[in-house]
């Protein structure tokens, strides 16, 4: 029996690697990563570390889940995901929805994120509890704080705004947050350091990190070190990922 699991588990890990460099070719084709991390993000971010419920569990496929306006936008993630699943049927979703996060960011130029898969699926929606984005210091750490991350992973994070922009049909706010969307670097904390400025968007959430002294300490250490913001928003990302998901020690599925 120990070594027929331990066959399982061993192809569980090459799908997986094979899953990953197909992802990586969708989502360099589409140019997509930005929606597929806040789809990794959304997964994962309901997790209430007090019950233990939510969490990165595959369930924000559930029609009533991603139909909530929080969600706005994501069936596009979703229907990208579904694409590599029929391909990779021994996946589970709650794996590829965390798997693709961690794919947008290296192909991006991000840090590398250790993945260790084994989520297990459900399909029963959680509760959204995901930011407002008009929300200041105290709302970003209720939320944040409730899933049982810190003052530092809140700011490092939040540096995922370094990909993508804001769309006025799915949050109501409308641009970039910095000059190169598809790139991830730290530029999104020089442009916070830099306030307001005319062709960049800022999210009541965004100036919050800056308003408040403990965030902008993370701030200002981002700006300056992009090598520190890679290594802190590598252990930041894969904590989230995690969210609600007991690694086990085997390592895999």
């Amino acid at each position: 029996m120990v070594a027929i699991k331990r066959a399982i588990e061993n192809e569980y890990k090459k799908e997986i690697e094979h899953a990953k460099c197909d992802l990586r070719d969708l989502i360099i084709r589409h140019n997509c990563a930005p929606i597929m991390l806040r789809l990794a993000f959304h997964d994962a971010g309901n997790y209430d570390a007090k019950t233990n419920t939510g969490g990165a569990n595959g369930s924000i496929r559930n029609p009533v889940e991603s139909a909530n306006p929080a969600n706005n936008g994501i069936k596009v993630a979703l229907d990208f995901c579904d694409e590599i699943k029929t391909k990779h049927p021994m996946v589970t979703f709650a794996d590829l929805y965390q798997l693709a996060g961690v794919v947008a960011v290296e192909v991006t130029g991000g840090p590398k994120i250790d993945f260790v898969p084994g989520r297990m699926d459900t399909l029963v929606p959680d509760s959204v509890r995901l930011p407002n984005a008009n929300g200041g210091p105290r709302h970003l750490r209720d939320i944040f704080h409730r899933m049982g991350l810190s003052d530092k992973d809140i700011v490092a994070l939040s540096g995922a705004h370094t990909l993508g922009r804001a769309h006025k049909c799915r949050s109501g706010f409308d641009g970039p947050f910095t000059r190169d969307p598809y790139t991830f670097d730290n530029s999104y904390f020089r442009e916070l350091l830099k306030g307001e400025t005319e062709d960049l968007l800022k999210l009541p959430t965004d100036k919050a990190l800056v308003e408040d002294h403990e965030f902008k300490k993370y701030v200002q250490r981002y700006a300056k070190c992009k090598e520190t913001f890679f290594k802190d928003y590598a252990e930041s990302h894969k904590k989230m990922s995690e969210l609600g998901f007991t690694t086990p020690k085997c390592g895999c599925h």
